[in-house]
């Protein structure tokens, strides 16, 4: 039992915090859309016009959901996140005793970075999140000289499946090999390598796009780091908040608690900063110090540069990821889950008497709980699970069988919009879910609307099509929509009546399309199907749709396959002879 604890515990915190999430349905909340089957297509693996954000991601989803149901492995992904976080804290003060390990695990699931991720649907990001202290305990062992680069390679590719997590986990793991200086040069190598081979599908991809991924300068204002109430921004991110969307940020933090929250994470971990450098060496610090200097930095940069921060997004390719810095705090969160433990556990030795000693730990370990209370039950309800309407079921069925009937060719799903307010998801914004419903790649809006600016996105095809809903109407549209690549048109008639409603129903959101010469295939209360007549489906493939790029992007894939069977095929064969000599003087004895 307790072997278990780390585990247990982490599993009440994530209950506590998932709250109706866990229940029947699906949680739909900004980025954060499952579908009951997401299928496998081309632009999962990078093949498509956008660039690639969602890779490898969406590919795993839609592979694993073959076997597990989308319902049910959502619900594994986001409690195992949390538990595989908690427990991996835990184990980072565990030599400090338990007062420390709870302390550690419950700051570290318990802050505004974790539910402000949690809020806008940054789930890849999360798990990377969870890996780091695991990445960190592997980092220190490799620099020691162990041969544990399989299990890295393993937890690599986990926190890899977005590439800003791709980042911050190599990061990680590179910058807490390099500053055990020469006598881990090699083993810095092989890490590198290792983050460059999981992180290859993405990195190909996005080469392919070769200048087109570049992003709006001007939007990095909008995705700076924020201040939260009377917290201006730099305070903000210190107590690892910050983010630029002020609709997910919990209602405490906006408050004199938020600024309480704060001081009372500065002086706890100030507390535990001598006993931290005690006990630990000086390359065991530096493997922590280092990536949280480098996650705050970036974590500010947009706010108090914006210009040369700007400038880097609107001219280097791939930069763009840059611009919601405060994701990268990720990297300072191991580090300050380490001191508030110590810190935690400092305090409660220096009260003589046994009992005031356990009760002080005790509170301060809960501490994260009661400063910001509005992060449990699903983020004060929030996050809550809902059912797909049977019309998404019903227009997913009329493009099935309108592959199946030799049809080819791409969605486009309208109003040409990126976010919903579906009613069926009680008015919660989430990203466009229809498309991911359907059975096609799907064309979608990469236009975001913030605080009332336009942040044009990065898609020219997108772009391509936004133009022509704007001036193109009835056979020269459906000739337009055709050479894209476009063979349904699906309108989401409950946003359509929203946008008019709010007086935006302009042509270049495609509202209700005039196509006099398609086919309706589906009309429902909440969906319309078209089906584009007498063109072939053929059109405009994004730069990695090319022959020789497909073969290239492959290859990535491969590379990255093979690096993590080659990584679990290593450790599966190491273990076994280890379990035989075992059960051998087991029996000697």
């Amino acid at each position: 039992m307790v072997r278990a604890a780390p585990a247990v515990w982490s599993l009440a915190l994530a209950v506590l915090m998932l709250g109706p999430a866990l229940g029947r349905g699906y949680v739909l909340a900004y980025d954060m859309v499952w579908v009951p089957d997401l299928t496998v297509r081309g632009d999962f693996l990078g093949l498509g016009s956008s660039l690639p954000r969602a890779v490898p991601s969406d590919m795993v989803v839609a592979l694993l959901d073959e076997v597990v149901p989308g319902m049910v492995l959502q619900k594994l992904v986001l409690v195992g996140t949390l538990v595989l976080a908690g427990t991996g804290a835990w184990r980072l003060v565990a030599r400090a005793g338990v007062v420390a390990s709870v302390a550690a695990s419950t700051f570290y699931l318990w802050n505004p970075f974790v539910a402000e991720r949690l809020g806008i649907g940054h789930w890849p990001l999360l798990m990377t999140y969870a890996a780091l202290p695991w990445i960190h305990l592997l980092v220190l062992r490799l620099a020691a000289g162990e041969r544990c680069l399989p299990q890295l390679v393993l937890w690599l590719a986990f926190a890899s499946l977005s590439p800003v997590g791709g980042i911050v986990a190599g990061l990680h793991a590179v910058l807490g090999l390099a500053v055990a200086g020469r006598a881990a040069t090699r083993a810095t190598g092989w890490a590198v390598g290792a983050v460059v081979a999981v992180n290859a599908p993405w990195l190909v991809a996005g080469v392919l796009h070769g200048a087109g991924a570049v992003s709006d300068a001007a939007a990095v204002r909008l995705f700076a780091a924020h201040g939260e109430g009377i917290l201006p921004s730099w305070a903000a991110v210190l107590g690892l908040g910050g983010i630029w969307n002020a609709e997910v940020v919990p209602a405490s933090r906006t408050t004199w608690v938020g600024v309480v929250s704060l001081l009372l994470v500065l002086l706890v971990c100030a507390a535990g900063l001598r006993s931290w450098s005690g006990a630990e060496g000086r390359r065991a610090r530096l493997a922590l110090l280092v990536p949280a200097a480098v996650g705050l930095v970036v974590a500010i940069a947009g706010a108090v540069a914006p210009g040369p921060v700007g400038w880097l997004v609107g001219h280097v390719p791939g930069a763009g990821l840059v611009r919601d810095g405060t994701r990268f705090l990720a990297l300072a969160a191991p580090l300050l889950a380490v001191l508030w433990g110590r810190g935690v556990a400092q305090l409660a030795a220096s009260v003589p008497a046994r009992l005031p000693a356990v009760v002080l730990g005790t509170v301060l370990a809960l501490t994260p709980l009661a400063l910001m209370p509005d992060a449990a039950v699903g983020l004060s309800g929030r996050l809550d699970a809902v059912g797909f309407p049977d019309d998404l079921e019903s227009a997913r069925r009329a493009v099935a069988d309108s592959r199946r009937a030799g049809r080819e060719g791409d969605v486009l799903s309208l109003p040409f919009t990126s976010y919903r307010r579906p009613g069926w998801n009680d008015g919660r914004r989430t990203l466009d879910p229809v498309g991911r419903h359907l059975p096609a790649d799907y064309l979608a809006s990469d236009t975001l609307v913030v605080s009332g600016t336009e942040v044009p996105g990065e898609d020219p095809r997108a772009r391509r099509v936004a133009r022509d809903l704007a001036t193109l109407a009835g056979d020269d549209l459906e000739r337009a929509l055709a050479d894209e690549g476009i063979t349904w048109v699906v309108v989401d008639l409950e946003a359509t009546a929203d946008l008019a409603a709010e007086g935006l129903d302009a042509p270049a959101l495609g509202s209700v399309p005039a196509l006099p010469d398609a086919e309706v295939l589906h009309r429902g209360d909440l969906l319309a199907v078209w089906e584009l007549r007498g063109h072939d489906g053929a059109g405009a493939a994004g730069p990695a749709g090319r022959p020789a790029s497909l073969a290239v992007l492959l290859g990535a894939w491969a590379l990255a396959g093979g690096a993590i069977a080659a990584a679990a095929l290593r450790l599966g064969t190491r273990r076994r002879p280890a379990r035989r000599v075992h059960r051998e003087v087991h029996r000697g004895t």
